[in-house]
């Protein structure tokens, strides 16, 4: 097995490149140059057309926003997912497809998935609801879009399949940002998306997981777990990325002044030494990750109704409402108010005192 180009095999996590194949193959469809494309992502055509050679994900993800750009379609993840054959996953969608039921499917998945791309994990959680919620490991979760709505709408289909029924998800949520919710996405999908939320999940009923698999086989399921097994023992091993944890300590630490590096730290459970190698080891920095959150939680506060602009600046842990629209129009070039106009919703002012600052 070989790699693309990679800098560091204990961090970098790599990925089959099948999506990336898929969005060439759709260039090529529409008469679009392929060559230019793959070296804005540093590859090659021969690279691309190598089965056997794994894309780091980081380059796949790059490899998707270019040709989305190059092909004018803004929702190209969801339309590669929509179209594809299922099997070409291979033996992790086989390994699925000869579960007994769908709660062993998801949990196969859960187990085998970086056999595929080692930067997405699926986590399934069963009780009241059947939840699939998927992570992203060593990999900037801001730099994509395509790539998750891929995920999304191909796990749909698979449970559709693997069951033979229509299923529909009453609530599925990503955490980009998207205007609105597309029409062909709502036909397809047969539920909503929620955009800008705070998790990558899709959610079923709680009697989905127990749905019977058409395909089921209890001998074939268990040689192809076997060659799964042995598939995983031979890829590389990643620690866990440590940005997701760092992003939750400071979102409940900023309303209260406290999300500085130290007390991250502290409540992380290292040192502050430790924390700052951890973050370099992964091309990033305390600050960029505060500027990222705050950028990103602004945007969100702002399309709620029910938040004021000093409310807003009190939850990003800024004192002075001035401070909070310096930032915002440094990260997108207009003020919360001109934010709030631009996406159709009433600016409630900044005259509203703050909530009171109690730990929720």
């Amino acid at each position: 097995m070989r790699f693309a180009k990679p800098r560091d095999f204990r961090s970098i996590p790599s990925a089959t490149g099948g999506i990336a194949r898929l969005a060439c193959a759709r260039m090529r469809e529409a008469g679009k140059g392929v060559a230019a494309v793959l070296s804005g992502a540093g590859l090659t055509i021969a690279e691309v057309n190598d089965p056997s050679l794994r894309l780091t994900v980081r380059t796949q993800i790059k490899v998707l926003e270019l040709a989305a750009r190059e092909l004018q379609d803004e929702f190209l993840g969801f339309h590669l997912a929509r179209h594809f054959d299922l099997r070409e996953i291979g033996l992790l969608y086989y390994v699925m497809a000869s579960s007994e039921r769908l709660a062993d499917a998801l949990r196969n998945a859960e187990r085998y998935s970086a056999i595929n791309n080692e930067g997405v994990r699926l986590h399934l959680r069963s009780g009241r609801a059947t939840v699939i919620e998927l992570d992203y490991l060593n990999v900037d979760r801001r730099s994509d879009r395509h790539q998750i709505e891929f995920w999304i709408t191909t796990l749909v289909r698979i449970c559709r399949q693997l069951t033979n029924t229509r299923l529909a998800s009453p609530r599925m949520s990503v955490r980009h940002h998207r205007d609105s919710m597309p029409a062909e996405y709502r036909s397809f999908l047969a539920g909503d998306i929620e955009f800008d939320a705070d998790a990558d999940q899709i959610i079923f009923p709680e009697q989905v997981a127990s749905l019977p698999i058409v395909g089921a086989d209890t001998y074939l399921n268990k040689l192809l777990r076997q060659y799964a097994d042995e598939a995983l023992a031979r890829g590389p091993r990643h620690r866990k990325s440590i940005r997701a944890d760092v992003e939750r300590v400071i979102q409940r630490l900023l309303p209260h002044g406290r999300a500085n590096t130290s007390e991250v730290a502290r409540q992380l459970g290292l040192s502050r030494r430790t924390l700052s190698r951890s973050l370099l080891s992964e091309d990033m920095t305390f600050t960029k990750i505060m500027e990222e959150l705050r950028a990103a939680l602004g945007r969100r506060y702002l399309r709620d109704r029910a938040l004021s602009v000093s409310e807003i600046t009190w939850l990003l842990g800024y004192r002075e409402v001035g401070s909070f629209t310096h930032a915002f129009k440094r990260w997108t070039g207009m003020s919360p108010s001109q934010f709030r106009s631009s996406d159709g919703l009433p600016d409630k002012g900044v005259n509203s005192s703050p909530p009171s600052k109690q730990v929720r």
